[in-house]
């Protein structure tokens, strides 16, 4: 027999009560759970931040966004899908509208070093949207059961079924 047990077994007798129903990014353990905890407040932060500067058209992003040659009215665009991905993140539930949440966050962050990287821009402006893009896959590879980068190596890794 062995001393082994399961990830369900874990979850359902090492679950406290106060966490049960909750996402299972805070089910996990201490270390997980603080590292979902701090990326996903950062890449919050960054798009709510983000979202309002840009629907005021302050700096820095504003004056940035004008000088990789966008139009002026792509900042409301790109506030409201900001804001709206915050209010996705924070909602309890809705796991596909997250899944869309993340997915814009990262094409927004992509988007941005492609465009410096385009304009031939210095390493300082690319860096900064490539690190959010990093921890955004952190947080949404920590923020399901399963995260999607996880999985797919799992399925990798089964053998191909009989037939």
């Amino acid at each position: 027999m062995s001393n082994q047990t399961s990830d369900a077994e874990l979850r359902s007798t090492h679950t406290p009560p106060v966490l049960r129903g909750t996402s299972h990014a805070l089910r996990r353990p201490r270390a997980a759970r603080a590292a979902y905890l701090t990326t996903t407040s950062i890449v919050l932060m960054e798009s709510l931040a983000g979202g309002i500067l840009d629907l005021t058209r302050q700096a820095p992003f504003y004056p940035a966004m004008l000088s990789l040659g966008y139009p002026p009215y792509f900042a409301d665009v790109l506030g409201t899908a900001k804001l709206l991905a915050v209010a996705a993140l924070l909602a309890p539930g809705l796991p596909r509208i997250k899944e869309w949440a993340y997915a814009g966050i990262l094409i927004n962050m992509l988007g941005a070093a492609a465009s410096h990287l385009a304009m031939h821009d210095g390493v300082g402006n690319v860096v900064p949207p490539t690190a959010f893009a990093v921890i955004t896959l952190v947080s949404w590879e920590l923020h399901g059961s399963v995260g999607p980068f996880t999985a797919a190596l799992r399925h990798l890794r089964r053998p191909p079924a009989k037939q």
